[in-house]
């Protein structure tokens, strides 16, 4: 039998032997068998809040309901383990096994001290140490730890926090963490070392970390966070991997903090390889049933293209689908690229070949505690009992992180109940999908304008946005709502509404107003990655308002006549007569045209005014491909929308409108991108409908730059009037354009320049050229001029009404700009010199525009 024993002095080794019971110890030491109790034995001494049947229940017994030494050791650590206690004593003696603990205290108060840049509430969702829990040194040291992360994350490295402990009675205590933000630690300079295909001014474009300026305060980029430095490796090889460099490799990303300067240098350190071109591409298929060359017309990489690993993977996304629409739902395609280093061309093999029959189990969403579970699961492409396809998870995970709903999104797998089985686990954390903001601006055309707006993304987290806005300017006001539901009836298709109400006031460009009340629901339906499709219905009231001096038939005060004449007598044939026979004859102005000819707004603006209120009731539908690398500040690419519209479903016009925009980026040497822009436009007239002046394609700077706002295009010549441009029912418009770095400047001030030249064409005008409808004319769709003045080119009898240029002229000019994608918003400056134009013209050569929100 073995015996516990006591030892003292080494002189009771004599009496161990003669005595078959053990000695008692303190502290949690050892009881021999001959002495192990049942649970229901144990004495509890010390508890105050924890139960005594609560602490007995961390030992458990043994065979026969009895504790020997190896269960007792468990219990004493599982009490520890619970951090209920700040010591825990296990003594044995006269038989009985007792437990003595100490209570840790309970938290009263969690107070931040000193916490300016990061919000109590967003401190107190992270540390574990919570009101009325328990107190634990562990606990508030990993706490201390954790705010102090938080600062670094968000780059300040001068942080300390210390806590702070103030005893309270009732063995209670508050909680006191004191932080010392420090200063923002950020990235002094970024370096790329090994780059000599794309230059570092580039290559800062790629990544999202950015140097200091004297404007970061207005953004977060250039703090220091390693986590974003890591992901910027990540982009950076991405990049070099889809323009042909396969054997790329960011092999270090090395940070360094200067303690001179309180910043971090960053150093990124890159092995480029060559680059390579696809030399062949086979399919090999080793599935009964499936050719691998039907599969071919899915793969977006062609024989003699730049090897392209984001193509690669869209393609073995896309045929890997395909082969599960066809019935094959365990297919896998795999890729293998063999490299020739002599010709640096990559000979790619698509191989689909039948994967593991892995069904889905389960699959978990965690973290959404706003967003309905519904509208996650609905971007997947797949469901509980499907076969397990990776490709579909990684469009879904795609698809999530596009939603902008969430800070971080990440889909792992784990093993089902059985072999064949696979449990998705989609982890997510949200993130504010709210915005309320104030925009501002000002630009040559619509003068300075503002902007309050709130709109939600995930509105009632049901993936639903709407939008409120509110628009208030020199010449441009107006209120607008936008509803989106992206998912009609279940289906991939997002259904829009649209309502507003916007006012065009008269400006230097435009002698009317118009007001607009209108109605739009529409229907989007993503096609491809790179091809969507919008399907959209229009109806809309418009009405143009004039002042009364642009508006009446005597605007001139020595014109001889002895009184005013009212519209409706001097529109008659007896009032034009009698205003003949007052002046003998003779027409001061010199054009015959009493009410067209002394200051009033153009035939066709008063027309219109004439006829009130219209309402335009049209069908349209857009048609986008999109293969730019980035929508706000590409470099690469093309993008091409193709629109058209039909008005006549109802409403008082009727007219067919077609027009066509395409923009192709491509980048030159040393940073320079060039842009190549076509535009044209064309509308047609639907039956013996005419088509109204305001209807027609208005251009200017948006087709050539260096002309003011309607500054181009047929135009009223009345020189009494306020010559008002007309418009036209076709136009077509060329660009090229260079941008280039202000490579003096760094790179974080987001400056740069651009050259250009630009050529267009608006003619053809459609709209009403008399006014028959109130007898303005003399006889049904002419006047009759009296005499043959100065300005009025026709002969006497000559029957006529509107008299226009239409300005069958080429437009060019060339010219120079500044574009600033600043923190206040893109802002950018034009100034362009008009190389040939109509007579009628009006030039504006410097062009401003931009605003921001904040």
């Amino acid at each position: 039998m073995k015996v516990g024993m006591g030892v003292r002095g080494g002189l009771l080794a004599a009496l161990v032997m003669l005595t078959p019971v053990a000695a008692t110890l303190a502290v949690g030491l050892v009881s021999s068998p001959a002495l192990a109790q049942s649970v229901d034995s144990i004495q509890v001494e010390g508890n105050r809040r924890v139960e005594a049947s609560t602490i007995r229940s961390y030992f458990k017994p043994g065979p026969g309901g009895k504790l020997d030494q190896g269960r007792i050791d468990d219990g004493l650590k599982g009490l520890i383990e619970t951090g209920l206690f700040q010591d825990v004593r296990i003594n044995q003696a006269g038989g009985r096994v007792i437990v003595t603990v100490v209570e840790n205290p309970v938290i009263g108060r969690v107070v931040f001290e000193g916490n300016k840049k990061v919000k109590d509430e967003q401190l107190s969702s992270e540390v574990q140490s919570k009101p009325r829990g328990t107190f634990s040194r562990p606990m508030v040291q990993a706490d201390a730890q954790r705010i102090a992360d938080i600062y670094r994350h968000a780059g300040r490295y001068d942080v300390s926090v210390v806590p702070e402990i103030i005893e309270q009675p009732n063995n209670r205590v508050d909680l006191i963490f004191t932080v010392n933000e420090g200063k923002k630690t950020g990235i002094n300079s970024i370096e790329f070392i090994g780059n000599t295909t794309y230059s570092s001014y580039r290559l800062k474009d790629v990544i999202k970390t950015r140097e200091s300026n004297l404007l970061s305060f207005l953004g977060g980029s250039d703090v220091y966070d390693p986590d974003r430095i890591e992901a910027d490796r990540d982009l950076i090889r991405r990049y070099y991997l889809k323009h042909g460099f396969a054997d790329v490799q960011v092999v270090a990303a090395l940070t360094e903090y200067d303690p001179d300067k309180k910043g971090f240098l960053v150093t990124f350190k890159i092995e480029e390889g060559q680059q390579y071109r696809v030399g062949s591409v086979t399919y090999q298929s080793s599935i009964a049933g499936l050719d691998g060359n039907a599969l071919a017309r899915f793969s977006r990489v062609s024989v003699g293209s730049l090897y392209n690993a984001e193509a690669l993977e869209k393609s073995v996304e896309e045929m890997q689908i395909e082969a599960s629409r066809r019935g094959f739902a365990f297919a896998v395609v795999k890729p293998r690229g063999d490299r020739n280093f002599e010709s640096h061309t990559v000979s790619i093999v698509f191989g689909i070949d039948e994967g593991p029959r892995t069904y889905i189990e389960r699959i978990n969403v965690r973290g959404n505690t706003r967003t309905r579970d519904y509208v996650i699961r609905r971007e997947f492409d797949i469901a509980e009992g499907d076969a397990y396809n990776r490709a579909l998870v990684d469009r879904a995970e795609r698809r999530l992180k596009n939603l902008d709903f969430f800070k971080s999104v990440k889909i792992t797998n784990e093993p089902g109940s059985s072999s064949d089985r696979v449990i998705l686990n989609v982890d997510l954390e949200e993130k504010s999908t709210g915005d309320f903001s104030v925009s501002g601006g000002y630009s040559t055309t619509d003068g300075p304008l503002a902007e309050v707006s709130v709109s939600e993304r995930n509105l009632l987290g049901r993936g639903l946005m709407g939008k409120v806005a509110v628009t208030y300017g020199q010449y441009a006001r107006g209120v607008s709502f936008s509803f989106v539901e992206p998912y009609l009836l279940d289906y991939r298709v997002a259904l829009g509404l649209d309502a507003y109400y916007r006012q065009q006031l008269s400006s230097p460009y435009i002698a009317y107003s118009t007001t607009t009340i209108g109605f739009s629901p529409r229907v989007g339906l993503q096609l491809r990655e790179d091809l969507s499709l919008q399907l959209r219905y229009s109806i809309y009231q418009q009405q143009i308002s004039l002042p009364s001096y642009l508006d009446n038939c005597n605007n001139l005060t020595n014109n001889g006549l002895p009184f005013n004449p009212s519209p409706a007598f001097a529109n008659t044939a007896a009032g034009q007569l009698a205003i003949q026979n007052i002046l003998g004859g003779v027409d001061p102005t010199g054009t015959g045209l009493f009410c067209y000819g002394d200051g009033e707004a153009s035939l066709p603006v008063r027309k219109e005014l004439a006829q009130g209120a219209t309402l335009t009731s049209a069908v349209g539908y857009s048609l986008t491909y999109n293969t730019l690398d980035n929508n706000r500040n590409p470099t690469d690419g093309l993008v091409i929308d193709w629109r058209q519209d039909f008005a006549g479903v109802g409403g008082d016009v009727t007219y067919l409108k077609s027009a066509a925009d395409m923009k192709y980026y491509t980048p030159l040497v040393a940073d320079i991108v060039g842009i190549v822009h076509l535009q044209g436009g064309l509308m047609t007239q639907i039956g013996n409908n005419q088509i109204r002046m305001l209807d027609q394609f208005q251009m200017g700077p948006n087709l050539v730059r260096g002309f003011a706002p309607n500054g181009i295009g047929p135009r009223d010549l009345n020189p009494f009037g306020t010559q008002d441009a007309l418009g036209g029912t076709q136009y077509w418009g060329a660009s090229l354009e260079f941008q280039m770095p202000f490579w003096f400047l760094p790179k974080e001030i987001g400056m740069k320049g651009a050259v250009y030249a630009d050529a267009g064409w608006l003619g053809d005008y459609k709209g009403p050229t008399d006014w028959a409808l109130t007898g303005e004319v003399n006889t049904p769709g002419c006047i009759r001029p009296v005499n043959n003045g100065p300005n009025f080119p026709a002969s006497a009898g000559t029957c006529l009404g509107l008299q226009y240029d239409p300005q069958n002229v080429v437009r060019s000019s060339v010219g120079v700009g500044l574009i600033w994608q600043s923190p206040f918003g893109p802002l950018r400056f034009d100034y362009a010199i008009p190389l040939t134009k109509g007579p009628h013209d009006i030039v504006q050569q410097f062009k401003f525009g931009g605003g921001t929100s904040f």
